[in-house]
């Protein structure tokens, strides 16, 4: 677990060092994640086996994911009042990006997917004609 963790510190590092370095509008950490997606592709590519170590640390740091909603939940205790204020706003915000979302999502696997989901053809059967 050790060896992944340390994986995973490698890549979040590469990734701000390569942000610092190239003053990219992208966070380091984004970068870093990118860089591990693409060495896992290229590892799923070359027939490799999954990094275990990767996949232990993964795993629990997942086991305990709810501790890092700590720090968000002591941020709204911290500016109660502007989000008291702003509240109605935020709300907005979150259901209308959420609807967004969601219609992306169903908008994009409509057209992989050959046709609106659950709609029967002709001779009613569903999803894509052969």
């Amino acid at each position: 677990m050790i060896q992944g963790l340390a994986a995973l510190l490698l890549f979040q590092s590469l990734g701000e060092a390569l942000a610092q370095l190239t003053g990219a509008p992208v966070p380091g950490p984004v970068l870093g994640l990118l860089g591990l997606l693409a060495w896992l592709l290229l590892r799923q590519r070359r027939g490799q086996p999954a990094c275990k170590p990767l996949e232990q640390a993964a795993d629990g740091l997942l086991a305990h994911l709810s501790i890092f909603f700590v720090p968000a939940a002591v941020g709204v205790m911290l500016y109660w009042e502007p989000l008291a204020q702003e509240g109605l706003a935020w709300i907005v915000a979150l259901v209308l990006s959420t609807v967004a979302a969601i219609a992306a999502t169903a908008w994009f696997l409509r057209d992989r997917l050959g046709g609106a989901p659950g709609a029967a053809g002709e001779d009613g059967a569903t999803g894509p004609k052969p």
